[in-house]
């Protein structure tokens, strides 16, 4: 079974944001952010990080505008953590699936609970 390369440095850079971010970051706004997937072209250029706030179904403003701050940082950590030529640039995308899903259980279960009250 062959992998792609871009694959492998996505878990890689997944897994060294999740760090920074957990370790290292000192901004407030963030410490509920989660990466749930990282995209990286073939090229390695280009890394788009998708992410969800923890708790929360909406993205708010000030996540977005401390992600935006901080993407320097983290590019320049991973710079130092991996062993590539080049650091891709970082793209921070809104996970929306995990809203979605939320939305789906909570219709869900107002279906069993109208089936409960008919029977």
């Amino acid at each position: 079974m062959t992998f792609k390369r871009a694959n492998r440095v996505a878990d890689l850079i997944r897994t060294e944001i999740a760090d920074i971010l957990l370790r290292q970051i000192g901004d407030p706004r963030l410490k509920k952010v989660t990466v749930t997937d990282v995209k990286v072209t073939d090229d390695l250029r280009l890394a788009k990080l998708y992410f969800v706030e923890m708790g929360e179904n909406t993205l708010g403003d000030d996540i977005r505008q401390g992600l935006a701050r901080a993407a320097g940082y983290l590019r320049r950590e991973l710079g130092k953590r991996l062993q590539l030529r080049h650091v891709p640039e970082l793209m921070f995308i809104y996970d929306e699936s995990f809203a979605y899903g939320d939305r789906i259980e909570r219709l869900l279960a107002g279906i069993q609970e109208e089936e409960k009250s008919d029977a």
